[in-house]
């Protein structure tokens, strides 16, 4: 038959890589055996007889007499191949039929021979030459089906642990000899060997030599052969731009075809159309992150790739010297604080975009430590009750909080969970971080642009980082504690000596009042001595008991107090200025709280100070007091700079760590310590450039007789 110009080209094209790849394979194979590795001869000789045969069909053509014994030794050279899967695990012994079979087939392929023979013999007889043509057809059928018989026989029957061994050869002789078994029918049919079939046919031989390359490297690795995921991303797109071309050329050519005077207009605006929808949609997030889920759904056993997830975990939470998103630092230099870290390491496995970190306060709640590009979220000062604390920490459970809107519960955590991040649709996802079964903290994640349901692999990768996390806090907040504990001591050792003096005084003042009470002559100036030095005496020793406890407190002294009345004698202290009071009290009804009168004018004091110092000139400081059932609360509000979730966690309360020039940065952490000694506790919310609440909570006089023991309560 006369071959199209295009096909002839194509097939020989197609032959010669063919030719190409078999002789790489099989100079790869050599190498490989002489390096002591094992490779089955039979394979090397089969795969390289095929390139010499694609070699001779590209130079000669397909009826070439050469061509023709070169097809016929490459069957035989896959049948010995077939023959040495069978004795690799010795079913050429057990299995009969096998050996017969396979020289029966041997000899029927060896009668090409004979009938090339008798074709160039009866060369001017046509007539002759299709009779022969059509024998040859017929054996090499008979021959083809022969041989995928074995095939199947060969995988069918390996044992489960053998078929890995086989299964990429067999799947090369399934394309190769099932394509001659088509190529061969339709020669039989239509009387010749149509150009587009034998083209085609290359492209199935070079289809064989690649799997047979990818079973080669897949039995002298260790590693599997598997794509990274941004590489298969990446030749997915590519594959998806070829598409698209594809389909432009040919809706561009059905148009042409079809004619017409508006021909290349509708051209230009199919193409103008189709260039405006991918402009558009291409540089999409949401449309990035939906094929990344597709890719990794439907084209990888395991979604993801652990390596690149490793070396990104290592690479965030190591990162000490750049900004951070936002522009957040932990005000030494320009580092990114390690609870940012631990948000981002873990938001960047589910590509949450943003999330925040609840930590453990004193009381066993959690609070807010720090956020992640999630300025918004607004979590209420306790973030987390005690409850919902030993939950997690007990279960170590991954919450998806979608299931639980969805009413599903399957280890309480719908009971555990707070209102609020229920109601807030952005919240998406709770892991907990645990360190030898302890809570260190909660990463809250926001929802992905493209939202999906956790499954196994998503909780397996999350628990481990988890637990690799949790140590990294508890390593950190060990060397805070150190770090603490040694300026504790540099503070005890300056502080005795003060209180060594102090108590000298005292005593050389009670000296003093015994002997003026002995030796004085005048009794009215004896009597005033006597008050005046024992005022004295008095005042010292309550000055040595309060350093020496840090808000121990003193319970004995609680009292029913008017909190109403505190705050507004308070207020009186700062006088009022151009633009209105600077301390402006709000009352929401009585308040009378069991407390210490003198303790709690001092905690209400330094609040209502620091909140002036953070508060721009000229504006006022407001103190709001109401009941809130068994407690009353009393709130000191201002409008002023603010501070960050990361200090209010790690150095508001914390000794020596002060925001004022020549501060010793005390007040806070005594403030927190006198209010629990009057069985109350102090919360913070702040937010940066809106300003800071501090509220005290004390119990009310009413309730006192239902209040616990003091070794029961639950303080902050």
């Amino acid at each position: 038959m006369q071959a199209p110009v295009g096909w002839t080209g194509l097939g020989q094209w197609a032959f010669v890589l063919a030719a190409f790849a078999g002789l790489v394979l099989g100079v790869w194979q050599i190498d490989w055996q002489r390096r002591g590795r094992p490779v089955s001869r039979a394979g090397i000789a089969a795969v390289l007889v095929g390139a010499v045969w694609a070699l001779l069909q590209a130079a000669l053509g397909p009826h070439a007499p050469v061509a023709l014994l070169a097809d016929m030794a490459r069957n035989l050279a896959w049948l010995l191949v077939v023959y040495a899967l069978f004795a690799r695990d010795g079913r050429h012994e057990s299995v009969a039929p096998v050996r017969p079979v396979l020289i029966v087939l041997a000899v029927v392929e060896l009668l090409q021979v004979v009938l090339l023979v008798l074709d160039w013999r009866f060369a001017a007889f046509p007539v002759a030459r299709a009779m022969i043509f059509q024998i040859a057809v017929m054996l090499r059928l008979l021959v083809i089906t022969g041989a995928l018989v074995l095939v199947h026989n060969l995988y069918a029957g390996a044992m489960t642990a053998q078929r890995s061994a086989v299964r990429w050869t067999c799947a090369a002789l399934a394309v190769i000899w099932g394509y001659d078994l088509n190529f061969y029918t339709i020669a039989y049919l239509v009387r010749g060997t149509p150009a587009e079939l034998v083209s085609l046919r290359a492209l199935a031989a070079l289809l064989g030599v690649a799997l047979l390359a990818a079973g080669a490297v897949r039995e002298q690795t260790t590693g599997r052969f598997s794509p990274s995921r941004t590489v298969a991303f990446q030749s997915l797109s590519l594959l998806v731009i070829g598409g698209y071309m594809l389909v432009m050329v040919g809706v561009a050519q059905s148009i042409a075809w079809a004619g017409g005077s508006a021909t290349m207009l509708t051209q230009l605006g199919f193409v103008f159309a189709s260039s405006v929808l991918v402009l558009a949609l291409m540089p999409s997030g949401r449309l990035r992150g939906w094929l990344n889920v597709m890719l990794s759904k439907h084209f990888f056993q395991h979604r993801y790739d652990y390596r690149a997830e490793w070396l990104r975990f290592n690479a965030t939470i190591g990162r000490g010297g750049a900004r951070g998103p936002g522009g957040m630092t932990s005000g030494a230099g320009d580092t990114v604080p390690l609870h940012t870290r631990v948000i981002q390491a873990v938001a960047d496995i589910t590509d949450s975009a943003r999330g925040a970190l609840l930590m453990p306060a004193d009381s066993g709640e959690l609070v807010l430590a720090a956020r992640w590009q999630w300025p918004t979220l607004d979590v209420p000062a306790q973030g987390l009750d005690a409850a919902g604390a030993a939950f997690f920490e007990t279960h170590g459970f991954i919450v998806d909080l979608d299931e639980v809107r969805g009413g599903i519960d399957h280890r309480g955590e719908a009971q555990a969970t707070p209102v609020w991040m229920i109601e807030e649709e952005a919240v998406w996802a709770l892991v907990p971080l645990l360190h030898f079964d302890r809570l260190v903290g909660l990463v809250v994640l926001g929802r992905p642009a493209v939202a999906r349901q956790l499954d196994w692999e998503d909780f397996d990768l999350l628990r481990v980082v988890g637990h690799q996390l949790a140590s990294y806090i508890a390593e950190n907040n060990g060397q805070l504690a150190l770090l603490e504990a040694s300026r504790f001591d540099e503070f005890n050792r300056r502080i005795a000596f003060v209180m060594h003096d102090i108590k000298n005084l005292a005593s050389q003042l009670g000296l003093l009042a015994r002997n003026a009470q002995r030796h004085a002559d005048n009794p009215e100036f004896r009597k005033d001595m006597l008050v005046t030095l024992s005022n004295s005496a008095d005042k010292l020793n309550a000055l040595i008991a309060r350093l020496s406890r840090y808000g121990a407190g003193n319970v004995e002294q609680l009292a029913a107090v008017d909190a109403v009345a505190v705050a507004q004698a308070l207020a009186g202290r700062w006088p009022h200025g151009a633009s209105g009071a600077q301390v402006v009290v709000t009352v929401h009804g009585p308040c009378t709280i069991m407390a210490n009168r003198e303790t709690l004018e001092q905690v209400l004091a330094h609040l209502v100070q620091n909140a002036i110092d953070a508060s721009p000139a000229g504006q006022s400081v407001r103190v709001e007091l109401r009941s809130e059932a068994l407690h009353g609360c009393i709130d000191v509000i201002d409008t002023g700079t603010g501070m960050s979730a990361e200090f209010v966690r790690n150095n508001l309360f914390k000794p020596f760590v002060s925001t004022k020039a020549g501060g010793f940065g005390i007040g806070a952490f005594e403030a927190r310590e006198l209010v629990h000694a009057m069985r109350g506790r102090l919360d913070v919310e702040s937010r940066e450039g809106l300003g800071s609440r501090f509220s005290v909570r004390l119990p009310l006089a009413a309730a006192a007789a239902l209040s616990p023991p003091r070794s029961q309560q639950d303080v902050a």
